[in-house]
């Protein structure tokens, strides 16, 4: 009987084959570069919630051990655990093995039964906003174990971030978590989760590798890291269905699903919207299409001075500033294109990685570079004009001439997705796909290190961290304003595009 951790049983629950490979190949994995930035975002609510369930220290977390010796560092995190539950004191990565699984515990709170037996209360600590299915599995799992391992357990809940709360300051963050208690739903799975071990230990102990296709479970609860290795011997579609754009169709989903669809030409034309029609046809033919009138005239007067603006984001599930709410999107940096009326092309920029908040410097500047007359050019103007919403209720000051800014809002993504399309975008009229079709001088592979918005947001957590030195700081400083000059550049390039110039 192979020893089974939560993940691996968690991996059994999406697909056969994913716990198989994760056991027989693991270097088969390949994994996101966002996931160290998952990971820290799960080190810090881990920290406070420690503190906010301790708040007077009388607890123990168990010694993080290193992986590469994992038998020897388990063995004696358990060690630690079982001498632990003797003092009835808070415990936190509480160890446990038993049944052919083990799992690490969050947080395990000394409580009494109705016997007044020493008994324990087991939370399990979630980074997200609200519950989902696959954390009664995972709690479910731990309480299988732990109650297999003798432990009393009295109450089973989940913490999960409050997204409702807003941060005063002073480090009190008493209200972050919205605990939530599971006691009945886990111990209704009891049964399930023993199946799921049995069934497990017969997938992860079998030889031939699961002959399973590719589906709705590679990205379902989670992306799979085997995905690469799963589609290695697989045709590639010339022209992928998913290149589509919106497929939400209900005809349209049942069709490709189940006859299996992974070609574009395969899919009727009158199962597809007018949108996904143009698609098909310029992708299938290699032609472009440019509605260079519909465009000219999408893009109204053409008036000078005009802006080219452009956000950067963080959401960080602690918030860090004074009135901010967890997850919120707080502007840290923006570029600004200017169109002078003799044709002159001003660029300014705000970035601020000191860890000080960022939005009162950027409000200000932000009034100050945008001007009062003139289009502001913004790609998918929901959010920029949601983030300059959310400073002008911040700053009430300044509120009227940030909502004036919203007034002088231009979109240019309707533009793009109605009167442009080319096979090279591959179904998507995100700016990155946009620009080398249209400017093929430009191109955001050619930047240094940040080269998306998702980078740049890791980059500014990486920057604004204590432990981070000068030198990297600087280093990430430059990235951040390359990136975003070329986001708001290439804005520029995308109206003279459309004006015809």
């Amino acid at each position: 009987m192979k020893n089974l951790s939560k993940s691996k049983i968690l991996a059994y629950r999406q697909c056969e084959k994913k716990l198989w490979l994760a056991i027989h190949k693991p270097d088969q994995a390949i994994y996101t570069d966002s996931t160290s930035g998952k990971l820290t975002t799960g080190d810090v609510v881990g920290n406070i919630a420690r503190n906010l369930y301790d708040p007077n220290s009388t607890g123990t977390l168990i010694k993080p051990f290193d992986y590469d010796n994992f038998n020897q560092g388990f063995k004696h995190a358990l060690q630690e655990t079982q001498a632990l539950l003797d003092k009835q004191e808070p415990i936190f990565e509480a160890a446990f093995s038993a049944n052919g699984g083990f799992v690490m515990s969050d947080i395990l709170l000394p409580a009494s039964n109705q016997q007044n037996n020493t008994a324990w209360n087991l939370i399990e600590v979630k980074s997200n906003a609200k519950i989902k299915d696959i954390h009664i599995d995972d709690i479910a799992i731990q309480t299988y174990i732990a109650k297999s391992a003798g432990v009393d357990l009295q109450q089973i809940s989940i913490a999960t971030i409050n997204n409702k709360f807003v941060y005063q300051g002073d480090n009190n963050y008493s209200e972050l978590f919205t605990q939530t208690d599971v006691t009945e739903q886990s111990l209704e799975k009891q049964k399930e989760v023993q199946l799921w071990f049995s069934e497990s230990q017969t997938i992860a102990t079998q030889v031939e590798e699961p002959d399973i296709r590719i589906g709705p479970q590679c990205t379902s609860p989670y992306d799979c890291a085997f995905m690469e290795y799963c589609s290695k011997d697989l045709a590639k579609a010339q022209h992928p269905v998913n290149w589509l754009p919106r497929i939400q169709a209900k005809k349209l989903k049942m069709y490709i699903q189940e006859q299996q669809v992974t070609e574009m030409a395969e899919v009727p034309d009158d199962l597809l919207n007018a949108k996904q029609l143009r698609v098909k046809k310029h992708t299938i033919d290699n032609s472009v299409f440019f509605d260079a009138a519909g465009a000219k005239k999408a893009l109204g007067d053409n008036d000078r001075p005009a802006y080219f603006l452009d956000f950067e984001t963080t959401n960080l599930a602690v918030p860090l500033w004074k009135d901010t709410r967890p997850y919120q999107q707080i502007v840290f940096q923006f570029s600004c294109h200017k169109l002078t009326e003799e044709d002159e092309l001003i660029h300014t920029e705000f970035l601020d990685i000191t860890g000080e908040d960022p939005s009162p410097q950027c409000a200000e500047q932000l009034i100050r570079d945008c001007g009062t007359v003139g289009p502001i050019y913004v790609y998918y103007a929901s959010f920029e004009k949601g983030k300059i919403r959310e400073l002008a209720q911040r700053f009430p000051n300044h509120s009227e001439q940030l909502l004036a800014l919203n007034e002088r809002i231009v979109d240019l993504l309707p533009i793009a997705t109605n009167h442009f399309y080319a096979p090279s975008l591959q179904g998507s009229w995100s700016i990155k796909k946009v620009l080398p079709a249209v400017a093929p001088d430009l191109d955001y592979s050619e930047l240094e290190g940040i080269k998306d918005g998702s980078m740049a947001m890791e980059a500014f957590i990486e920057a604004i961290h204590p432990d981070t030195s000068e030198l990297r700081q600087k280093a990430i400083h430059e990235q951040l304003l390359k990136y975003c000059e070329l986001d708001t550049y290439a804005m520029v390039r995308l109206w003279q595009f459309f004006d015809g110039q």
